[in-house]
């Protein structure tokens, strides 16, 4: 992740999704069921921030910008610029040189299949391994779209439930008739045909890196704790405490090669709460400490 983790390494990740629905007061907002738009310009409380959400979400920049940093890189998302933001967990980086103005439409996944279903939509690529952050081309019909959606957050009554749902399916529908966006259709289909054990396994491998704790991994995947645990159990056979650590050790010792992190770094990129920890349990699975590994493997 860039830039180095020691910035946001300790940060603790919230909720955005909860975050922006609790808070309609500095978050202008309008919602139908458990889809979610808001128009806000964020407040420079802090050049980095750890969020993560249950729902995926389309963000379009009005002003400023914006950098997305995930394990596949960065994403940098600056005036007139969209983005579908996959659910799950990213660092945010803000600039202080210019106020951040954004639109952004939270989406269930459940509404994603429920809009697209009827289309009988195919997938492109099977198997394909889709970025946290897709890019998605801001044509003529979608600028106006996102424009036009500004004044009904100042009508007074609110715009109608059904219409909320039906401008939800607008924006869905204008992203997939523009073929442009080939990476955002084929992961809409990989929801489509993915069975649960395969969406499980992907929630984890593009998340474990992420500080979370079990109940929000749960979250993520839609179950209750103890669902959570129990599928888990069936697809990986062991639990998820005893797969997270070790599959953010093997992360670590791979980190290792790269010359241009630190330890520190390399912790806080792995997942781990505390660099303590870290070397506790690098040391037991592995038998030396992270420095002594580095140096052998130089």
């Amino acid at each position: 992740m860039n830039p180095p983790v020691k910035e946001f390494g300790q940060l603790p990740f919230y909720n955005f999704y909860e975050s922006v629905r609790d808070d309609p007061r500095r978050y202008r907002q309008l919602a139908f069921d458990e889809l979610l738009m808001t128009e806000f310009s964020c407040p420079l409380e802090g050049r980095m921030q750890a969020l993560w959400s249950q729902h995926n979400y389309f963000v379009y920049v009005l002003e400023g910008k914006k950098v997305w940093h995930t394990p596949e890189g960065r994403f940098e998302l600056a005036k007139n610029a969209c983005a579908f933001v996959r659910k799950g967990a990213n660092i945010v980086e803000q600039f202080f040189d210019a106020q951040f103005c954004v639109l952004i439409f939270f989406m269930p996944d459940e509404f994603i299949c429920d809009t697209l279903r009827p289309l009988a939509v195919q997938p492109i690529k099977s198997g394909e391994k889709h970025a946290p952050v897709i890019p998605v081309q801001t044509d003529d019909t979608l600028a106006a779209f996102m424009h036009a959606m500004l004044p009904y957050f100042s009508r007074n009554p609110k715009p109608d439930k059904s219409l909320l749902q039906l401008k939800f399916r607008e924006l869905l529908l204008n992203v997939v008739d523009n073929r442009q966006n080939l990476e955002a259709i084929s992961y809409f289909c990989s929801l489509l045909h993915e069975p649960a054990a395969v969406s499980l396994r992907k929630i984890m491998e593009d998340n474990f890196c992420y500080n979370l704790k079990l109940e929000e991994y749960a979250q993520l995947s839609k179950r209750s704790l103890s669902a959570f645990k129990r599928d888990f159990q069936k697809v990986y056979a062991q639990s998820p405490g005893k797969w997270l650590l070790e599959r953010r050790l093997e992360h670590a010792r791979l980190l290792m090669r790269n010359a241009g992190l630190s330890i520190s770094e390399i912790a806080y990129d792995s997942g781990f709460e505390n660099l303590s920890h870290f070397s506790r349990s690098f040391r037991e699975r592995f038998g030396v400490s992270p420095a002594a590994f580095r140096q052998q493997a130089a």
